[in-house]
């Protein structure tokens, strides 16, 4: 995500072409790197989101509170991890093709259909969402199945086994996509406004308030980025954002004739927040000081 402050960069080794053609492998690294982290962060909250919505007979019956502590007094503390290697393994290339592919998405998007940015980054934004999703599902599958298993009742053995007996007991190939297209239909809206939402606010708090909010990239001074406070602050609005304008987009015909507003679109919207919140924060945050310790921004 570069800054729209950029303004040619002063020639460098780092911009011969052999270096340049690294350039998708670095974009590479950091978008993963920057979501392993912030998936890290909040592993705890999402085996918890995992037992709850799952309905696990061990825990269906607590709160979220309660359950966080019901899974450290029956699985010790690293219980509340438990999935998280599984997660690692998936949400590296998952956040790796969304974080270069929405730059790719974007520049192409500028070339076909001219210049309205706020057009640019939510499309690009949706579109790299559904392609890290398409490319990494069956990693998801396998990251849910192993998190939602207790102690004392493995029916898994890792996540070798796991794909194992998903490919042999649930339909070959076809098993590791079962439910692709709700996921798809979530993470268009989710993505698009994320990127969108923390996108906007950075080029608009850099182009308005450049020595209050921003700093030179340490990898090219002629960059202007954002301050690791006010990225902080803009990855979590963007999360907030993305979080509730995907909600609306769930079963929203449906709940709302069952259930009502507050007790049916909006439920569980709560720990969605505490998740999504700082997640979204240390993501792009993350993300923005991996281009400048891998030089992205030296042949943006």
């Amino acid at each position: 995500m570069t800054s729209e402050a950029a303004i040619t960069p002063s020639k460098s080794p780092l911009q011969n072409p052999g270096y340049k053609d690294f350039y998708w492998l670095r974009s590479f690294v950091a978008g993963g790197v920057a979501s392993c982290c912030a998936k890290t962060t909040i592993a705890p909250l999402d085996r918890i989101k995992i037992l709850l919505q799952a309905q696990n007979v061990h825990y269906r019956h607590l709160g979220v509170l309660a359950t966080v502590f019901a899974v450290k007094k029956n699985e010790g503390f690293l219980g509340l991890y438990k999935g998280n290697g599984a997660m690692m393994v998936r949400i590296f290339p998952y956040g790796a093709i969304q974080f270069m592919a929405f730059d790719k998405y974007k520049k192409l998007l500028r070339v076909k259909i001219g210049k309205s940015e706020h057009v640019h980054r939510l499309m690009a934004g949706s579109m790299a969402g559904i392609t890290a999703v398409i490319c990494t599902y069956p990693l998801d599958m396998v990251r849910a199945r192993l998190a939602f298993q207790v102690k004392g009742e493995l029916g898994y053995n890792g996540i070798i086994h796991t794909f194992k007996t998903i490919y042999t007991k649930e339909g070959g190939f076809r098993g590791y996509y079962r439910g692709l297209l709700p996921t798809v239909v979530g993470m268009a809206p989710y993505a698009g406004f994320s990127f969108f939402t923390f996108e906007t606010l950075k080029t608009t708090g850099l182009r308005h308030f450049p020595e209050l909010l921003g700093k030179p990239s340490s990898d090219n001074p002629d960059v202007l980025v954002l301050k690791t406070p006010a990225s902080l602050l803009c990855g979590g609005i963007a999360g907030a954002i993305a979080q509730t304008i995907s909600t609306m987009f769930q079963t929203l015909k449906y709940v709302y004739k069952q259930h009502g507003v507050r007790r049916g679109i909006y439920r569980g919207l709560s720990l969605n927040y505490i998740r999504c919140i700082p997640s979204q924060a240390v993501a792009f945050t993350t993300y923005e000081f991996m281009r400048q310790v891998l030089h992205l921004n030296k042949t943006a």
